[in-house]
């Protein structure tokens, strides 16, 4: 059996397509997704739906190579904290960037059912010009 740890770095350690359909299968149908106020794709996604679209589709369509890699995984309970780094290009201004980032995820029964980013938007910021 699959501990929450092991759950959350299925979703950040493969491929950028292994990460996403390891990401999917773990996502609760009503997930909260808070994007850190300050960051570019900033607030609360409801859903699947309503996450892929305002967060995921974007970045695959406005940056080059974007990348979230951790580095640390903490366990407690139904929480898992991960930090590492986003790193990618943004397409529009040419501008690479490499950012700290914490994300605390909730999970129930094997589902994330929310997840909490921490960034240095500054740094994603100055990327986008």
């Amino acid at each position: 059996m699959s501990t929450n740890i092991d759950i959350i770095r299925g979703t950040y350690e493969g491929s950028s397509e292994e990460n996403g359909r390891h990401l999917l299968a773990v996502l609760s149908p009503d997930i909260e997704w808070t994007e850190a106020e300050g960051f570019p794709y900033a607030g609360t996604y409801t859903g699947v739906d309503a996450l892929m679209e305002g967060v995921f589709r974007r970045l695959a369509t406005e940056w080059i190579d974007y990348r979230a890699e951790a580095h640390t995984y903490l366990g407690d309970g139904d929480r898992v904290a991960v930090f590492g780094w986003y790193s990618g290009t943004y397409k529009a201004t040419r501008r690479a960037m490499t950012a700290s980032f914490a994300h605390l995820y909730e999970l129930e029964d094997g589902k994330i059912t929310r997840m909490s980013q921490y960034v240095d938007s500054a740094m994603v910021r100055a990327a986008m010009g």
